[in-house]
């Protein structure tokens, strides 16, 4: 049968590590030497053309209906897929360019929604009680994810160097973790922006719990409509939903929105080699309109804009360790999830969570933190780096 010939020579391309594979007839192959991570089942046949297509996207939404199943480590098998260069993940020959898509401020409003407005609830099941949803911070390979989480709200506010009763902006502010520890730990008044509902209704809500209506404050808005200045910027996980033709645009309104000297934290996906930046089943399932630029991207932005480099910070271990804990609470709590949400949406977020991880894992994305200072580097920061550990350490992050 030729898909079946075509499959085989696709499999042997495509594993850094030893597959095992039971085809739609029952025809079991193993594919490399010793004991292996995985066994793939391929429960019917999935037409060649549509992994010619796109292979992400046909593959992704054959394990979300339970034509393809796994049994084994899915984040070493999506690993493995990564880290052999002539696999279909890899290959150009089994892709294809994704057309543009609009990143109107009515179409990211619609982009986010559909992301963050699942409800607070089914995050709540999974994220550690700071409800944050970006990569933590590992100060020690035995930290919690809830300590890595204050870890990396911390590290980033002390590397803004920021003083008492200065102003701080986060663009896409999440559920407020970020303000709420700023304005209660370093006396800034901190504003937030988000557009999605739920997480708008959330931090409005502590404000109003917390007695913080004159330090802490939140709109509801795209972050273009914010006009006025601050001493500090900080944006965690935003940039990935800009889109590459608004890029310059979010590092020019970063710009905009600082007062002469001040700091910015930027920590978003970055990509440290070339590549399209977009995958097509993560884009309609999960991330509508999102785009992963590289790290020379997003510096071409930062040196279009009056915004200058003070630090540049890798962090790809520590997101992917977020997302391995990630995947073991979405695993805890597998039953309520599929009794609320339905197998297929369990199926679906599990393979997001792993093949993220994996991903992190085998270097084809990365995260990392910029800290910009509008105008000449490092103009109101100390001389060396010091100054962030020591503030790291007087803050719990050891």
């Amino acid at each position: 049968m030729l898909d079946k010939t075509i499959y085989k020579q696709i499999f042997k391309a495509s594993f850094d590590a030893p597959i095992d594979v039971e085809f739609w007839d029952g025809e079991q192959v193993n594919y490399g030497d010793g004991d292996p991570i995985a066994k793939i089942k391929l429960n019917e046949i999935i037409p060649i053309k549509d992994i010619m297509a796109h292979a992400s996207l046909t593959f992704g939404e054959a394990y979300m209906d339970g034509k393809i199943e796994i049994d084994g480590d899915l984040q070493k098998l999506v690993t493995t897929v990564y880290e052999a260069k002539d696999s279909f993940m890899n290959n150009s020959k089994f892709s294809k360019l994704i057309p543009k898509r609009s990143h109107s401020e009515k179409v990211s409003k619609e982009d986010v929604q559909s992301h963050y407005d699942i409800g607070n609830e089914f995050y709540q099941m999974w994220l550690d009680p700071t409800m944050t949803y970006s990569c933590a911070y590992f100060a020690s390979e035995n930290d919690s994810l809830e300590d890595a989480q204050w870890n990396k709200v911390h590290h980033i506010l002390n590397k803004l160097h920021a003083k008492p009763n200065e102003t701080l902006l986060d663009i896409g502010c999440g559920w407020g973790t970020l303000i709420f520890t700023a304005a209660k730990e370093y006396n800034l008044e901190a504003t937030g922006v988000t557009l999605s509902q739920e997480q708008y209704d959330f931090v409005k809500a502590k404000i109003k719990s917390e007695g913080l209506e004159g330090r802490v404050h939140v709109f509801l808005k795209d972050y273009r409509e914010i006009k006025q200045t601050y001493n500090h910027v900080t944006s965690v996980g935003m940039f990935e939903h800009v889109g590459k033709e608004n890029l310059q645009e979010y590092f020019e309104q970063v710009n905009n929105r600082l007062a002469d000297d001040g700091t910015a934290l930027i920590h978003g996906i970055t990509g440290q080699h070339d590549g399209a930046g977009v995958d097509a089943w993560i884009n309609k399932y999960i991330f509508p309109g999102g785009y992963i630029p590289n790290i020379a991207e997003n510096i071409g932005h930062i040196l279009n804009t009056s915004l200058q480099l003070d630090d540049v910070e890798p962090l790809r271990r520590h997101y992917q360790k977020t997302l391995e804990m990630w995947t073991a609470n979405f695993h805890d709590v597998k039953a309520a999830v599929v009794e609320a949400y339905g197998e297929r949406f369990y199926r679906m977020w599990d393979l997001y969570l792993q093949a993220c991880a994996a991903s992190f894992e085998s270097g084809n994305i990365d995260v990392v933190q910029y800290l910009l200072t509008k105008g000449a580097s490092g103009k109101n920061l100390p001389m060396t780096r010091s100054y962030i550990y020591h503030a790291d350490v007087a803050h719990g992050v050891k």
